[in-house]
């Protein structure tokens, strides 16, 4: 469990999530036994961690908890995210430290380049700290830092998980000119739990943002990813589906809510492997290209090999597209 305050450190003791200080802490079910993890602590897990040190880079691998660290790690995948490690808004079901961001590092973009580099990544994924603080919400720096990577090892596929850049006129589109392969932002959840899980966000926006981004530049694969086991029901997620096709969205990623601490939102239900299963069957069923449907489902987890999925699915809808539109009609 990660404790919401810091007691290690006294120097630097102040509330991680200062908005939750105060809340009531509420019991955390015992994990079934089909969550299990790999710890962390192998040779090829170090030498990410030495590589993220050395270049002074923050990832959401550690600051979110993501319990699939000691997979991607040994693999030497690892998330970045940029504009430092303490995020404007405060989601009820979010690790990441809460409270005003300190100025941008402007080398950053060239840090996370070499990185990806030293890493010898065919596929990276870059997400980020919502911004709320900046006047494009930190656009600009997710545009050069795709430039950076693209300079110093044009041939790595890149992938970015974007905050929503509400209120934020303009910040979209400096984004997508610069050509990320795979543009995801995140529901998180279904519409009616956002009060409770998601305050600072609306539904609906995040929704135009990913139908947007295939408006501008219909090349750009779109995906985006939920929760469960927040308290929503089967139907809320069967419709979230639909808002997500109605969007024109390519890859939808479903994994299970896992509580950081007592004094985040509680995980009302543990979803099922086969219930994991059946959303996959019907997200298929609805048009997406790629689906990941699993516990462990995270936005990042296997990126590299869903993106050569994802590329290899489009192919073949075209491949047929392009048959029937050559086949003769009836005599």
């Amino acid at each position: 469990m990660v404790v919401v305050l810091n007691t290690l450190n006294r120097a630097l003791e102040k509330p991680r999530h200062p908005e939750k200080a105060k809340r009531a802490e509420t019991p955390v079910l015992k994990k079934p036994d089909w969550i299990r993890v790999r710890a962390p602590g192998t040779p090829g897990w170090q030498e990410t961690a030495d590589i993220v040190r050395a270049n002074g880079l923050v990832t959401v691998c550690e600051e979110a908890s993501c319990p699939n660290i000691g997979e991607c790690w040994q693999k030497k995948h690892a998330t970045f995210m940029i504009m430092g490690d303490t995020c404007t808004r405060a989601c009820a079901f979010c690790n990441v430290r809460t409270g005003m961001p300190g100025p941008l590092d402007r080398d950053e973009p060239q840090k996370v380049a070499d990185a990806v580099a030293r890493l010898g990544l065919e596929h990276v994924v870059v997400t980020s700290v919502d911004r709320d603080d900046l006047a494009d919400g930190g656009a600009e720096h997710f545009a050069r830092t795709i430039r950076a990577i693209r300079a110093t090892s044009p041939k790595t596929t890149i992938e970015i998980l974007t905050p929503d850049f509400l209120r934020k006129e303009g910040a979209l589109d400096v984004v997508v000119e610069a050509r990320p392969d795979v543009f995801n932002h995140n529901l998180e959840c279904v519409p009616s739990l956002y009060l409770k899980v998601r305050p600072g966000a609306r539904y609906f926006h995040s929704l135009r943002l990913l139908q947007r981004v295939k408006e501008l530049d219909p090349s750009i694969f779109t995906k985006s990813g939920i929760m469960v086991g927040l308290g929503e029901v089967r139907h809320e997620v069967l419709q979230l589906m639909d808002d997500l096709r109605s969007a024109d969205i390519d890859f939808m990623t479903i994994g299970q809510y896992l509580q950081p601490t007592r004094k985040h939102h509680p995980v009302m239900a543990f979803v099922t492997p086969e219930d994991f299963k059946s959303y996959e069957t019907v997200a298929y069923a609805k048009g997406f290209l790629m689906v990941s449907s699993s516990p462990l489902t995270r936005s990042s987890h296997h990126a590299g090999e869903d993106f050569a999925r994802l590329r290899a699915a489009r192919a073949g809808k075209a491949a047929v597209g392009a048959g029937a539109a050559a086949a003769p009609g009836p005599a």
